[in-house]
């Protein structure tokens, strides 16, 4: 019989978590109490808060406040929302609703303003931002309810889901920003100033659950030292509970036991992807699996918010490719030229091919965008020039992938691994350097990098005879707090001694945070890297805190119950999980 039968022990385990659990909640409680406590000394020594001493709400909100960035914008609309309350877990909880109804202002605006333009590149940023305005309202939503079982759930897990979400709703505000480079006129004005107080709201909401997660993560190691936690259920316990027990061990994804078949040649249920996706039903909790046969598929594919737990399935990278050629230099923004753009939660894709096949000289063209939590790729490819993949944001894992490119081809503000990846660059326009990653992290409180882990970066066939021509870096920081790191992969001769470059100027060089761990080849040497106080030399344990299982915060059942190869772990210093290790037919 194994553990996860026994009772007794189960029981046992139960009753732990619930302990521990209840320590931390009291602990954190605590901690509030203490800034209540702390604000109010302060408030008593300071002339312009006499009247603000006596009230007991204002002493709780302003302790809710008290490690945010924009304190002032924090207290006076948690005030707004909350009135009278000084229960903690309703402050935070005001903190997002205002956020909410800041940013519904904004989606409502930029619908507004999109009617009314004559300027199809407005139009476009325009629709682009109400789209993300309301992508942020939904995870805001989701953090407020989440919120709610503070104390019954577990801690870190849930301050872990909340870094994520908060930090989605800050890329996407960016994001929609971003859309207006380049455009003159009025809404880019408008829209910057709607998101003034959202944007600053979001960061505060950060800060504060980033507050609470240090605190729990220090509360944790002096109760506990090394000792783990047990979850009870052991790996069913996830989110998807049995349900992706069936579909990834009893069935093996069997192509004859698929949802939905795509073919070509008519012998599926459907013959274009498009046709298919009308099938998905929406926030579905468990797996919808779509069979995509052998084939060339010109289409240009967005998959909804609502799309939850969608499985695409290919008969490999090489032989099923989906392939799409919009891009930036024809006015096309960077964020709507994705041939295949992902939205909903929880996605899963295996041996398919992405591609923008655009060309080097159309700017921005992307194959593949992920805004999706837990999406999984597994032995795909992503195939373009510049702005290849678009890991915009949230949690998303990459195993035995191909991303080839010329400029930033990896982009983005997800918390992104790639292991056992690898990059091929391209051949670049003459003039051109090429630069692998442009990590996008806005804010430095953000749980967000591109992880880049036992891979390989290496020419392009095209590229190979030439390399000596162009200049190639590891990434250079979109984000003023861009955070990239290169561990136990081999770097071929073409990566420049220097190792990373600029943006703009200074921008970014003195904050981002840029590190390579135990790398190899010839291209690997750090002897002449830049010397900016950006770029971090880390050790073996620090290291450990970008391996998959760290970095997203111990919740990695989502990427074992996907059944695909995976080592939560250093590859070179810590056991590979062999079990995981395991590869399976379709």
């Amino acid at each position: 019989m194994s553990s996860s039968d026994d009772p007794e022990k189960n029981k046992r385990n139960g009753v732990l978590k619930l302990c521990f659990v209840m320590l931390v909640s009291m602990a954190i409680v605590v901690l509030v109490c203490i800034r209540i406590s702390r604000s109010s000394d302060d408030d008593e020594n300071n002339v312009g808060d006499k009247d603000d001493h006596k009230d007991p709400s204002m002493k709780a909100i302003r302790a809710i406040c008290q490690p945010t960035e924009f304190k002032r914008t924090c207290v006076e609309e948690v005030l707004a929302v909350a009135g009278n309350t000084t229960d903690f877990k309703e402050l935070v909880q005001a903190a997002f609703t205002a956020t909410i109804k800041y940013l519904r202002r904004a989606s409502e605006n930029s619908t507004t303003l999109r009617d009314i333009q004559k300027d199809p590149r407005s139009k476009q940023a325009l629709d682009i931002c109400r789209q993300l305005t309301r992508y942020s309202v939904y995870e805001l939503q989701k953090s407020f309810y989440k919120f709610d079982k503070f104390g019954l759930t577990r801690i870190d897990k849930m301050l872990a889901d909340l870094r994520i979400w908060l930090s989605a709703t800050i890329t996407n505000q960016i994001t929609c920003l971003e859309g207006f480079r380049n455009i003159t006129g009025d809404p880019g004005e408008t829209m910057k100033k709607a998101l003034t107080i959202p944007i600053e709201l979001s960061i505060d909401g950060l800060a504060i659950i980033s507050g609470l997660a240090d605190f729990q993560g220090g509360v944790r190691r002096r109760l506990l030292g090394d000792y783990e936690v047990p979850v009870t259920g052991g790996h069913n316990n996830s989110d998807l509970g049995t349900t992706l027990e069936n579909v990834f061990s009893r069935r093996r994804l069997e192509v004859d036991k698929a949802d939905v078949v795509v073919a070509k040649d008519g012998s599926g249920t459907f013959n274009t992807i498009k046709g298919a996706m009308s099938r998905i039903p929406l926030n579905s909790p468990k797996p919808f699996v779509i069979y995509i046969k052998e084939g060339i598929y010109k289409e240009n594919i967005e998959f909804g918010y609502r799309m939850t737990n969608v499985v695409l399935i290919g008969d490999g990278k090489e032989k099923t490719r989906i392939t799409g050629c919009r891009n930036n230099a024809v006015g096309i923004p960077t964020f709507r030229t994705a041939t295949v753009a992902v939205n909903g939660d929880k996605f899963f894709v295996k041996n398919i091919g992405f591609e923008n096949s655009a060309g080097p000289a159309k700017l921005q063209a992307v194959a593949l965008m992920v805004t999706s939590d837990y999406a999984v790729f597994y032995n795909c490819s992503m195939d373009g020039y510049q702005d290849t993949l678009y890991v915009h944001s949230k949690r998303q894992f990459y195993r035995d992938c191909t991303v080839t490119g010329t400029v930033d081809f990896v982009i983005g503000d997800a918390a992104v691994v790639f292991q056992n990846c690898t990059f091929l660059v391209r051949k670049p326009l003459d003039g051109q350097q090429a630069t692998v990653t442009a990590q996008a992290r806005y804010d430095a409180r953000q749980p967000t990098a591109i992880v880049i882990q036992n891979s390989t970066f290496t020419a392009a066939p095209e590229l190979v005879r030439v390399k000596n021509r162009y200049r190639t870096y590891l990434g250079r920081p979109w984000g003023k707090f861009a955070r990239t790191i290169v561990m136990e992969s081999y770097l071929d001769d073409l990566i420049t001694p220097e190792g990373w470059t600029v943006w703009d100027g200074l921008w970014g060089i003195n904050t981002c945070f840029y590190s390579e761990f135990n790398n190899n080849g010839p291209g690997s040497s750090t002897t002449a890297r830049v010397k900016w106080p950006g770029i971090k030399k880390i050790t073996t344990e620090s290291a450990r805190e970008f391996a998959p299982r760290a970095f997203f915060d111990g919740v990695d059942s989502w990427i074992k119950d996907r059944s695909v190869p995976y080592a939560p772990g250093l590859f070179n210093n810590d056991t590979v999980d062999v079990q995981q290790e395991e590869r399976w037919p379709i």
